[in-house]
């Protein structure tokens, strides 16, 4: 017989800059007894870009499981800070240190303070040029608007982006996206969306402006992306030669409600070589949803 219960869903904002903006995200703990089919129909309704279900692990601190308002996703970023962070502040996390199995396996967690930061892998990079041409269109760029002797390119630190580097802010605040086109492109090479940047910023102490279109995912723009900003850490230093160990990337100022958000990308690097890479941010509770389900 059908029925149906309540679950609470926290909404945090990840990657707060200050206190302010960030990126939502839902969190919903002890959901060890949520099937998928639930978690789907929880996230739809939540209807934010991912929500986090946590649940018990066997192998590390917590099992993580995301999802979209359409589908399952093997990482995100801002919602495992959403959820770390949160876990920390409530004070279930005692330590500096955590884990999260997921669907692709293990990544570790750092905290620091009410900060949370997830690792990623190693960077590979994969040769779109291409396909520039129909990628400069799908965001009706020119090949004069974008940064010298930067490549388009995928990287993938877990999951994989499209990274297009443009000359400046202005060129980046005025982008028309074809959400059509970046889907067509977005399957055809298994990507989470593009990371759209600039490494001219309009706030000191920070390295590049950005923005995320992922509409394959049901996520037009987004605010801030953690599973985004690392491989643009890992661009910054290979391709453009920025030899530093931890880069601030600004995301969300140019959406139609702007939502200024600040992710911190620190690299290990061992003989010149990225090894791993933790990014990561503050999550601020904003408040709490009652979501019905029918099991």
């Amino acid at each position: 017989m059908d029925y149906s219960k309540i679950i609470t869903v926290q909404i945090l904002n990840a990657f707060v800059d200050g206190d302010n903006g960030g990126n939502p995200a839902g969190v919903v703990l002890n959901a060890d007894d949520l099937s998928d089919k639930n978690k789907l129909e929880i996230a739809k309704k939540v209807g934010l870009s991912e929500t986090a279900f946590v649940s018990k692990s066997k192998t590390e601190d917590y099992k993580l499981d995301f999802f979209t308002p359409n589908k399952q996703i093997a990482h995100c970023g801002h919602a495992t800070v959403a959820t770390f962070s949160y876990l920390k502040q409530i004070g279930d996390l005692k330590k500096d240190y955590s884990s999260k199995e997921t669907i692709e396996g293990k990544r570790n967690i750092k905290l620091s303070g009410d900060l949370a930061f997830m690792e990623q892998l190693a960077p590979t990079y994969i040769d779109v040029s291409h396909k520039g041409n129909i990628i400069l269109k799908s965001l009706g760029l020119k090949k004069t608007d974008l940064f010298l002797n930067a490549p388009i390119t995928l990287v993938n630190t877990g999951n994989s982006f499209i990274l297009v580097p443009v000359k400046n802010t202005n060129i980046l605040k005025n982008i028309i996206p074809d959400f059509k086109l970046i889907t067509e492109i977005s399957e055809e090479f298994d990507l989470i969306g593009y990371y759209v940047f600039t490494t001219e910023t309009e706030k000191n102490n920070r390295d590049a402006t950005s923005r995320m279109f992922g509409p394959r995912y049901g996520i037009l723009e987004e605010s801030g992306t953690g599973m985004a900003a690392g491989p643009l850490a890992c661009y910054l230093f290979d391709i453009l030669k920025i030899k530093k160990k931890s880069f601030h990337i600004q995301q969300g100022d140019y959406m139609k409600d702007p939502s200024p958000s600040l992710i911190v990308v620190d690299l290990l690097i061992e003989n010149e070589e990225i090894k791993s890479l933790m990014a990561g941010g503050k999550g601020l509770l904003k408040t709490k949803l009652e979501i019905e389900i029918t099991n």
